[in-house]
């Protein structure tokens, strides 16, 4: 399971890939070259924080705050290491 051991790595998007709501899709997307990739809301929303200026830390405690509600560390951290691994997110 992914942890909160990476430190003070900031997390941000890969300039690749775009974020933008898709009314036809009544939802968001992730855009880059070779297509599009639909998000459900908790991706979207973790992707929205994902700006630079937050750790893996600092974005959970900010979407706890968002969403008033606790324990997302566990599902935001394993989101995180998966777009990570698509290259959504690099540090």
């Amino acid at each position: 399971m992914p942890t909160f051991e990476q430190g003070a790595e900031t997390l941000r998007m890969n300039a690749t890939f775009r974020l933008q709501w898709e009314e036809a899709q009544q939802g968001y997307v992730l855009l880059y070259p070779e297509g599009m990739v639909k998000l459900n809301q908790s991706a979207s929303e973790i992707l929205k924080l994902c700006d630079g200026t937050r750790t893996l830390e600092k974005l959970v405690a900010d979407l706890e705050v968002a969403f008033e509600t606790a324990g997302l560390a566990a599902e935001v951290a394993t989101f995180v290491e998966h777009a990570k691994g698509r290259g959504w997110i690099i540090t």
